[in-house]
């Protein structure tokens, strides 16, 4: 294993003291417990909060800011955070209208933001980011995985929180994008967890994984590899059998294309993924209307994208657009 690290058990504390420097502008870094929190707190609006282990950088301290989160719980690699994180996160961004938690849906992220929330003496909410429709249940969770659609979820929401909208308000525009935001992943190789100094899985140079998860779980099948525009039919077929499963219209819609690097893969190769993503959903009757292409909800180093399909209304489109000034995600429209 080659990698810039001086320990392995030190090496979070190092990253995060790196990012709260890098943009100390913008964030706050909290140590013991540890959390990041915007560099001004925000006042009167609902306070959001997201989290997960470490390794999918710049999600989700890259999101703090103007325009998306208040707080973010880093936890170890791959490893969810604990509830004291979230509990101190939570007390430090209170505004006085209420905290918004966004939860990936895996099993030990779900357990600890619930016993948080449990702690807290002042009200709270949830929403449950569940857009990866490559399994409804795995080893991390009951139910489909949140992937990179949480971006987006944070994304709107935070717009939504910036305009004064109340706690119930803001968690029913969360639980809309989610139910309409669906994604699909595939790796060409795994990625190497620090401490265990090898990679998560083995795969052969001539073969792929898809519908693999944002930690190297396994996805659907191991497949030959073959050429881009086959794989990525792959996952534009998926997405859309999903859509329609659950009864959702694409047909005449329009929708927020998100092309995401796991970390490994060129812009380059993101770039010829979108394009041919971008053909095929619009064969199939779908407007892109906005789009995003890069590394927003990484894997450490694993090579592979994933595709995400967001579909749009005029509520969820408005809060795409608004201004925001993260680290990592920052326009003013």
């Amino acid at each position: 294993m080659k990698k810039f690290i001086n320990d392995v058990d030190n090496v979070l504390l190092e990253s995060l003291s790196g990012f709260a420097s890098a943009h100390a502008d913008l964030v706050n870094l909290h140590l013991d417990p540890n959390f990041i929190t915007r560099k001004h707190k925000a006042t009167d609006k609902v306070a959001i909060i997201s989290g997960g282990g470490s390794g999918h950088e710049p999600l989700h301290a890259g999101y703090i800011g103007y325009g998306m989160l208040d707080a973010a719980c880093p936890g170890h690699v791959f490893t969810s955070p604990t509830p004291d994180q979230m509990f101190a996160a939570a007390e430090n961004v209170h505004a006085g209208i209420g905290i918004l938690f966004i939860v990936k849906n895996y099993s030990g992220d779900v357990m600890n933001f619930e016993m948080a929330t449990e702690m807290l003496p002042f009200e709270s909410a949830t929403v449950l980011t569940s857009d990866d429709v490559a399994v409804m249940n795995s080893t991390y969770t009951t139910g489909r995985r949140g992937v990179a659609g949480t971006m987006i979820v944070e994304k709107c929401v935070g717009s939504m929180a910036e305009t004064g909208a109340d706690l119930q308000t803001c968690k029913a525009l969360g639980d809309k994008v989610n139910e309409r935001t669906a994604s699909m992943g595939v790796a060409l190789t795994s990625c190497t967890v620090p401490a265990a100094g090898r990679p998560t899985f083995d795969i052969d140079h001539t073969e792929l994984e898809m519908g693999v998860g944002i930690h190297g779980e396994p996805g659907r099948r191991r497949e030959a590899m073959r050429e881009a525009d086959e794989i990525v039919k792959d996952l534009v077929a998926a997405i859309l059998e999903d859509f329609n499963t659950r009864g959702l219209k694409t047909e005449h819609s329009e929708a927020l294309l998100l092309v995401n690097g796991f970390s490994g893969t060129p812009l380059m190769e993101l770039y010829l993924i979108y394009n041919t993503a971008a053909q095929l959903f619009t064969k199939h009757g779908i407007k892109i209307a906005r789009s995003l292409v890069g590394n927003y909800t990484t894997a450490l180093d694993m090579a592979g994208a994933s595709i995400t399909l967001c579909l749009l209304d005029e509520e969820i489109k408005q809060h795409w657009d608004s201004p925001v000034h993260t680290p990592a995600l920052r326009w003013n429209r």
